[in-house]
């Protein structure tokens, strides 16, 4: 029988639980912090009702746009905007006197447009949570609705504000933060050697500028110096078939508690890794993968794109507006049947259906598909498009001739053939249209001047370009997150900064 895994929210449920026991606080059963939880995220009373929520000079709030989440965040950290800043509401702020350092700690440089209070009792938050009324009497910005919530349902939400985000966290314990990649064992080795490099020596710098042990936050003159803890890479090699990774990462982060998945680097699938992140309430960002998982809903895995999904919505777009005038009586989408393509095909034909537009897919099956690729060169009429989903070793394959292929319109993804070194015969390039989710090389020179530089001045050999300076930003940017979470180190509040951070960020790489 396999072991009994606790995911970290029921976790710190039952921590709450017997915290709440041993200090004589009335007890909540897991029943009703969960449906306190359905309030917070969802606006969804116990009862299954919509929440209602009523706001000064504004309409009445109903339902999911009511739900705390939307301004206090998932964390419970709150958030800023230009000096609008939502304060935190978890118990960590709270039930504490408000100051200069409590505000810095969630939001520094953002303290002067805190205003300082008093502790909150159960019964003043409740009254604030009703009537807009802080524990000093002081009315609350008009930005915070008021909510008319009974007795029971305040009291379980009270106590999911006392336990939200207030839980240790694996990875994030001691004055070391522990950081994961992953790279599954259909990876190019070398984009893998690549990634590794630049991850390896980003770690080292980090750590030469740590402090060495700091005692707890004292006062705002030491706030900042806490952060910087030292950072340790794990590499997670997966191997074996997709259908055992799950198992496997569960292994791994049993022996290694981790506190976020950083980069990483994929081949056809993701997914196992996707679905152990969501699962495990753990930060996975921005690997490397050219077949991203789409799950809007999912909250933990953050990718740089949709990948060769984003490339196939791009055909059909430009398919689509061909088609005021004539769609193709065909398209023809030629790919290999083990590889991504197969994915991004799907995509393609799932966004043309409404058109009307007759799809057709040949799947290559010789190793060397030359032979095949002037069959369906051939067999194209001049009015068909032709998308091909297929790596550099077939487009170099393509039939060479003095004249231009028979179809007007031939797309291929720019993500599988490499780009702008995709070996395309010269006699294709005139009908060709490249799949480029990127700025164009010339367009983007000045921003990879940085992640280039550094390669040069830590001796890194560039051997795969995007691969390397989408490790680089990744860093980047989890340090910068990491930097601004001083010591709420807590998974939710991690990708909650990392947004914050590619909202207003100059990217240095291929990004966006």
């Amino acid at each position: 029988m396999p072991p009994l895994r606790i995911p970290r929210t029921s976790a710190a449920i039952l921590a709450l639980l017997l915290a709440a026991s041993a200090a004589g606080e009335p007890r909540v059963s897991p029943s009703e912090l969960a449906a306190a939880e359905a309030l917070y995220r969802q606006g969804i009373l116990p009862s299954g009702q919509p929440l209602r929520a009523e706001r000064q000079r504004a309409e009445p709030l109903e339902g999911a746009a009511a739900a705390c989440v939307n301004c206090h965040r998932r964390s419970g950290f709150g958030t800023e905007e230009g000096r609008i800043v939502i304060p935190p509401i978890n118990g960590k702020y709270l039930f504490r006197d408000s100051s200069v350092e409590t505000a810095q700690m969630a939001h520094p440089g953002g303290e002067a447009a805190s205003p300082r209070r008093s502790r909150y009792t159960d019964q003043s938050l409740a009254r604030a949570i009703r009537s807009g009324l802080d524990p000093d009497g002081r009315s609350l910005d008009y930005l915070m609705p008021r909510y008319q919530l009974d007795d029971a349902t305040m009291a379980s939400l009270i106590a999911y504000l006392k336990q939200l985000s207030s839980h240790p966290v694996p990875g994030a314990t001691g004055d070391i933060l522990e950081f994961a990649t992953i790279v599954t064992p259909d990876a190019d080795p070398v984009k893998r050697d690549g990634m590794l490099d630049v991850l390896n020596h980003f770690f080292d710098n980090k750590n030469a500028f740590y402090r060495g042990q700091d005692p707890p936050l004292q006062s705002s003159r030491r706030i900042h110096f806490r952060v910087l803890r030292r950072w340790q890479l794990h590499v997670w090699q997966l191997s074996g078939p997709p259908q055992t990774w799950e198992a496997q990462l569960q292994q791994r982060f049993k022996a290694e508690p981790v506190f976020a998945v950083i980069s990483g680097i994929g081949g056809k699938t993701w997914a196992p890794v996707h679905r152990f992140c969501e699962k495990q309430s753990l930060p996975c960002l921005m690997p490397n993968v050219e077949l991203p998982v789409v799950a809007e809903k999912d909250f933990y895995p953050l990718y740089f794109s949709r990948g060769v999904l984003l490339e196939a919505d791009v055909v059909a777009n430009r398919l689509s507006a061909a088609a005021d005038r004539a769609m193709p009586p065909r398209v023809v989408q030629v790919l290999r049947p083990d590889d991504i393509g197969v994915a991004a095909a799907k995509e393609l034909a799932a966004a043309l259906a409404p058109l009307g537009a007759k799809i057709t897919t040949h799947e290559l099956k010789s190793k060397q598909a030359a032979q095949e690729l002037a069959e369906v060169a051939r067999d194209a009429a001049a009015a068909d498009a032709l998308v091909l989903w297929l790596r550099p070793d077939d487009l170099q394959a393509l039939p060479v001739s003095g004249s231009a292929p028979a179809p007007k319109s031939v797309f291929v993804s720019g993500l599988m053939g490499r780009l702008e070194n995709a070996p395309l015969p010269a006699s294709w390039r005139g009908v060709t249209r490249m799949t480029y989710p990127f700025d164009l090389p010339q367009q983007r020179v000045i921003r990879m001047n940085y992640p280039l530089g550094w390669f040069t001045i830590q001796h890194i050999p560039v051997v795969d370009e995007r691969t390397q300076a989408d490790t680089y930003l990744a860093c980047s940017i989890l340090a910068e997150a990491a930097s601004n979470m001083l010591d709420n180190f807590v998974p939710d509040y991690l990708i909650e900064r990392v947004e914050v951070q590619l909202s207003h960020r100059i990217i240095n790489g291929y990004y966006p």
